[in-house]
């Protein structure tokens, strides 16, 4: 019934699910309580009332596993990276062992030089728990990178629902409009990251804006 299920948010996606999915999905499921947040430190919090508009926090340098797809659609592209780390977090790694689920998971993307469409190339990047950082299992997928990203300083905003190009175009011109005219960021890089499974239809995802060096 579980694979039913994503095998259904798949076609959502306009992707097929394999059936050797249904092991990952299985453990993923079982453990889905226990999710390690990537840490950071929060610099500073701008909102009106009670409710914070937007947030600037800092991140230190980690490792993390990464993969790039650029298929036709961006919701395609950050499935088919997942189920390739969902695979490598579940088994197929050198350890040959579960090794806990991080939140969130960054897809970094690109604007186009008219900035009215997302490149196709996508990465996606999935924070090694802090037992790995010093030692990350080797994955067995050729596709999936194990990089060192540097300390990383962002302005982060939160929404809700489905990420497709459509609302992620509509999030980054929103988050201009609120922060004004700057310098202070970068205007072709963004990262979309992914709090729940695509599965929950109203999941937490934030944009973030990169500081300049």
């Amino acid at each position: 019934r579980l694979f039913a299920h994503w095998e259904a948010v798949a076609s959502t996606h306009r992707v097929n699910l394999p059936r050797d999915m249904a092991g990952p999905i299985a453990q993923m499921a079982r453990h889905s309580q226990a999710r390690e947040p990537v840490p950071y430190v929060s610099l500073s919090q701008h909102g009106k009332c009670e409710e914070a508009a937007y947030e600037e926090r800092r991140y230190p340098a980690g490792k993390w596993a990464c993969v790039t797809m650029g298929e036709p659609m961006y919701e395609q592209s950050i499935s088919m990276s997942f189920m390739k780390l969902m695979r490598y977090i579940c088994k197929e790694n050198s350890v040959g062992c579960y090794l806990g689920m991080t939140v969130p998971v960054l897809n970094e993307i690109h604007l186009t030089k008219e900035g009215t469409e997302l490149e196709r190339d996508v990465l996606t990047a999935y924070y090694l728990p802090g037992e790995f950082q010093q030692n990350p299992p080797v994955p067995m997928d050729p596709e999936i990178h194990i990089i060192e990203r540097a300390p990383l300083r962002v302005i982060t905003r939160v929404f809700y629902g489905m990420t497709t190009e459509e609302t992620i175009l509509r999030e980054i011109s929103l988050f201009w409009e609120l922060l004004g005219s700057t310098d202070m960021v970068l205007r072709e890089t963004y990262i979309v990251a992914s709090y729940e499974n695509p599965s929950i239809p109203q999941r937490r995802n934030e944009i973030w804006f990169i500081c300049q060096a």
